[in-house]
This record gives structure tokens, sequence and C-alpha cells, in this order.
């Protein structure tokens, strides 16, 4: 592997975990169980990672891990993905009302029966799952994506480069959701294509954020806590129901945060910049 440049070594890991990502939503499916989460790709990844520092006697703190302002960086990322969804939230439920609906917020998860029924569980037990497994997802995707993919590509590549490369390969690494969808027949061709170029778009933004986040702090922190907000209390947890169903309106309540969030980042980004070319 050492004799790939930087590139190729990215797109082989890549393609690795891909690999693995695709045949366990196609396949093993087990978001359709009671685990309710699909974490054998999470589990490779973090393994992955750890082999890859073993292997260039790098440490976790190389790649965004480090001790050093681990509860200060997690609370400004929980700050910024409280706000925001609370803007995405209201316009949500502001729609909704509009359009006449009842609204109320729950707190649950789901998962889908033997039977293909969508199951909802309230249990403290179904939530702490949801959260280990949250945290499990971050740190493998903030951990492969923003600080490994980062530290190989920038070896020989600018660190803009880096930054393009991580988040445009994060923005496929979502696609395989619509093609989970694809393949079991609830969406056509034309719908997969326009949904996957939305993941592509919206992932690859979130990609670039926290990709600026980690550059302007030196750390995953901020960008994990923002990750782990939106995937698991946006996503999995606070739900908007109305009597016609549950989260309808959910991509756009995660795209309106995530627009936001991303210009307010990439604002700061550009300030520090003109600021360090100025000084």
């Amino acid at each position: 592997m050492k004799k790939l440049n930087a590139v190729h070594k990215v797109l082989l890991i890549f393609f690795i975990v891909l690999v693995v990502h695709v045949f366990e939503a196609l396949f093993l499916r087990l978001d359709e169980t009671v685990v309710a989460e699909n974490f054998v790709n999470k589990i490779l990844g973090i393994i992955v990672i750890f082999c890859i520092l073993v292997l260039y006697k790098w440490k976790w703190k190389d790649i965004g891990f480090s001790k050093k302002g681990f509860l200060k960086y997690t609370l400004i990322g929980i700050a910024l993905a409280t706000s925001t969804f609370i803007i995405s939230y209201a316009m949500e439920i502001l729609i909704l009302i509009a359009q006449g609906h009842s609204v109320r917020i729950d707190v649950f998860t789901t998962s889908f029966s033997l039977i293909g029924e969508i199951q909802i569980n309230t249990g403290i037990g179904f939530i702490a799952l949801c959260v280990f497994f949250n945290i499990i997802n971050v740190i493998m995707e903030e951990g492969l994506f923003r600080g490994l993919f980062t530290k190989i590509t920038s070896t020989e590549k600018s660190m803009k480069y880096a930054l393009i490369l991580q988040s445009v390969l994060f923005g496929i690494w979502h696609i395989v959701t619509p093609l989970k969808d694809l393949v079991d027949g609830s969406l056509g061709v034309p719908e997969f294509v326009v949904l996957s170029i939305g993941y592509l778009i919206l992932a690859g933004l979130m990609g670039i954020k926290w990709g600026l986040l980690y550059r302007m702090t030196g750390n995953l922190y901020v960008g994990m806590a923002d990750h782990f907000f939106n995937n698991c209390i946006a996503s999995n947890l606070l739900h908007v129901c109305t009597g016609s169903g549950i989260d309808e309106m959910m991509i756009i309540r995660i795209a309106i945060a995530q627009l936001i969030s991303f210009i307010v980042v990439l604002i700061i980004a550009t300030r520090k910049k003109t600021k360090k070319l100025s000084a």
C-alpha cells in the first residue's frame, strides 16, 4: 500500500469500506432488525483506521482525536447544531400548521418487524442503543473521512484538495441509502437519480463544513457533536408527528439546518483566512 500515491491510498480504503457498507445495507439489513442500525461497516471502519495508524506509526491525535479541548469543542458543536435545528424544526412545524395539520413533537426510535411494519419503540433500552450506535457512527465517519483521509491526502496534496476529496467521497457514501430503496422497488430509476444527486450535494456540503471545522480547531470534536446531533437527535429520536404520518418533511428539516450551519461555518472560516492573510 505504501507504493500507492496518497489519493490512490484513500480511494482503496474507501472502496473497501464502501463494499462492506453496500453489502450490509442490501443483504445483512441489520437496520430492519431489533438493532435498527447497520453497524458492521462502522466497526470495520474503526478497525481500518486503527490498522492504518499502526501501519504509519501515527497516533489518534494526528487525525483529530486530541485529548485537549474535548469538552470545549464538543459543547460548541452541540450549540451549533441545537441553534440551527431549532430554526429548522420551527420552520417545519409552521409549514405543517399552515397546511392544516395538527403537529406534535415526540421522542422514540423506529425499527421493522418481521412482516415489514414499522415499529415505534419508546423504551429506554432502544434509545440507549440508538445513542450508542450513533456515537460509533460519528467516531468512524469523522475519523475516516475528515481525519484519516485528510491526513493521508495532505501528505502529497494541498489541504483544499484534501477537503474536497473527502467531501466528495462522503457524498458518494450516502448514495447507498437511495440505492437500497431502488433495489427494494420503492424508488424508480428517475427518483433514484434525483435523490442520489440530492444526497451527493447535501452530504458533500456537510463534509466540507465538518472538514472546515476540523481545519479551524485542529480536532474533530465540533464536527462530531454536530454530526451526532444531526443523526441521532434530528433523524432518529426527535420526531415531528401529524395525523398523516411521521417526519414527512425530515429531509427539508435536515437540509435547512445544514445549509444554515454551512453558511455560518463558511463565513467564520473565510474571515479567519482573511485575518491570517492580512496579519
